[in-house]
């Protein structure tokens, strides 16, 4: 047996050991409210479905009529035989929605932000990164030649202190995911916009867990924060709240938007984001400009479920996002919960290192605007139950 074979095999023990193991759920249908796991129909409770658009009907004709006028896919690059009309309306629907000039589409977000640092920024500039960041934020920064720095999760005090001992830089830039998935924190907008304005920083939001559902309007969290006119660059994704299958975007200035074209990497060498997916998505953006009755049921039903996991004695994350951490601390303890909650029907799963701090292991609740009140005191009643029997509560 090879060397790599031998180390790769104890790396792996050591993990199932420890509880760290992550099993993959095989799903025998749509994504949806409910779903069936071996057989059996459960209630999904940790779906990026924020909108309950992954099996809307219209999202699901959009894609089928795509498939017919413009093919299954380009078999080609944007820039050599790729770009179809619909990109081009996709592109300019966004940057409509979101009060920017322009749009470039990737295949997903994390290329999006896989794409960016490096085109735009070079040794003589600093990415001022929240310690918090998206793991694509992070390789995203490893692949540029800038200066770093990473400031306490929204410490705007540690924040101010880096940008004042870098105004030598040519220039700078704070990166900040717009909500933290682990946590469902919403970023302090507000505050990084007043301290860039005041050092002269540009600001960049990736607002994947954001984007057609937080704010007022869906706007994400720049407008939840009242900043839309404020922030330089937004990344976002398609594979969320606007339809959930996959693609993501930045949205910019028409200058950076420009450069992106000419020099990311992930743009220039992937295939063009496939018919099915662009029209799909445009017909999500569309049902969320004309009717909030989504974001409004979205909204009760994460403050119904905030309050009613909290009245039987669990700990969770504050705020008011659908992302509702429940804080157990154990990863063996995360999977046991997750499994007994499966067993009644609730589909949850165990979050813990890497993917979250040592010693902060969870369950990460999502809740949804596909979710009816019945769904959601099941998954309460169960969650009362299995804690009880686990000593949790």
């Amino acid at each position: 047996m090879k060397q790599i074979e031998n180390i790769l095999s104890n790396e792996l023990k050591n993990i199932q050991d420890s509880g760290l193991y992550k099993d993959e759920r095989q799903i025998e249908s749509a994504q949806s409210s409910i779903i069936t796991v071996k057989g059996n129909e459960v209630i999904n409770f940790c779906a990026n479905n924020y909108l309950g658009l992954s099996s809307h009907p219209k999202i699901i004709e959009s894609a089928k009529m795509a498939l017919d006028r413009w093919g299954f896919g380009l078999s080609s690059v944007r820039f050599i035989c790729g770009t179809q009309d619909i990109h081009k309306e996709l592109e300019l629907k966004i940057s409509q929605f979101l009060s920017k000039d322009d749009t470039i589409l990737y295949t997903s977000c994390f290329d999006a932000n896989g794409g960016l640092f490096e085109t735009l920024f070079n040794n003589e500039d600093i990415i001022i990164s929240d310690a918090l960041n998206h793991a694509s934020i992070i390789d995203g920064v490893r692949l540029c030649k800038s200066k770093r720095a990473v400031y306490e999760n929204s410490n705007m005090n540690h924040l101010e202190t880096i940008l004042k001992e870098n105004q030598d830089s040519r220039q700078r830039i704070i990166t900040t995911d717009g909500v933290f998935s682990m946590d469902g924190y919403i970023a302090k907008l507000d505050e990084i916009c007043s301290l860039a304005k005041k050092y002269n920083a540009l600001v960049h939001v990736d607002d994947s867990h954001a984007t057609g559902f937080v704010g007022d309007t869906g706007r994400g969290s720049i407008e939840y924060n009242n900043v839309i006119n404020q922030i330089d660059i937004i990344t976002s994704t398609f594979g969320k709240a606007l339809g959930g299958a996959s693609g993501g975007f930045t949205s910019a200035s028409k200058n950076i938007i420009d450069m992106l074209r000419q020099r990311s990497r992930p743009y220039l060498f992937s295939n063009s984001l496939a018919p099915s997916i662009v029209n799909a998505s445009i017909t999500a953006i569309d049902l969320i400009e004309n009717d909030y009755s989504l974001l409004d049921t979205l909204k009760k039903n994460t403050a119904y479920f905030r309050k009613q996991i909290e009245s039987i004695g669990f700990t969770i994350k504050s705020g008011d996002h659908p992302i509702v951490p429940i804080m157990l601390g154990d990863a063996k303890l995360s999977q046991q919960l997750s499994k007994q909650m499966l067993e009644k029907g609730i589909y949850v799963i165990g979050f813990s290192f890497p993917v979250v701090p040592k010693n902060q292991a969870r369950i990460r609740v999502q809740i949804s605007a596909g979710h009816s009140k019945e769904q959601i005191d099941k998954a309460i009643n169960a969650f009362k139950e299995c804690g009880k029997k686990l000593n949790i509560i």
